[in-house]
């Protein structure tokens, strides 16, 4: 009668918000969106995006998919894809990014690590094994005529 519907998280939908004025202390850990405008004190894991606005404060090691910083961070942020230091953003700390941008009067006291890891498809791999075999075959039968033929 009372079935439970699972309900799928958006990664790219922002559904906690620590608002400002707020102070929290303790680990994060979210599928969905996190924005930070208070203050915090601990880890933030997130499959989402993390965005700690103007007036937010992190003391924390930051684990996200895209990471804006427009407020204050001390720790070392991981982003699996982009991490973005706005005019305004401070980071004291190591990061690790796929693509870094640090706009103009953003600060950022560490070092980095550019981490990118071109994932293989399977037909990529199928594509080059077989214009390998193709080259191997004209390049064979072609023995007489020593010149290998492209497309």
């Amino acid at each position: 009668m009372f079935k439970k519907q699972k309900v799928k998280i958006d990664p790219n939908m922002t559904d906690t918000l620590i608002g400002e004025g707020t102070q929290f202390e303790g680990k994060i850990r979210s599928a969905a969106g996190i924005r930070i405008e208070g203050q915090l004190t601990g880890d933030i894991e997130c499959t989402g995006d993390v965005t700690i606005g103007e007036n937010g404060v992190a003391r924390s090691n930051i684990r996200a998919r895209n990471v804006i910083l427009a407020g204050h961070v001390t720790g070392n942020v991981t982003a699996t894809g982009n991490l973005t230091i706005k005019a305004s953003g401070n980071l004291n700390g190591n990061l690790t990014a796929q693509e870094l941008s640090i706009e103009s009067g953003g600060v950022f006291q560490g070092s980095s690590k550019m981490d990118y890891q071109r994932e293989s498809t399977a037909d990529e791999a199928k594509a080059l094994a077989a214009a390998a075999k193709e080259t191997e075959l004209l390049t064979a039968s072609d023995d007489s005529n020593s010149m290998l033929k492209t497309w």
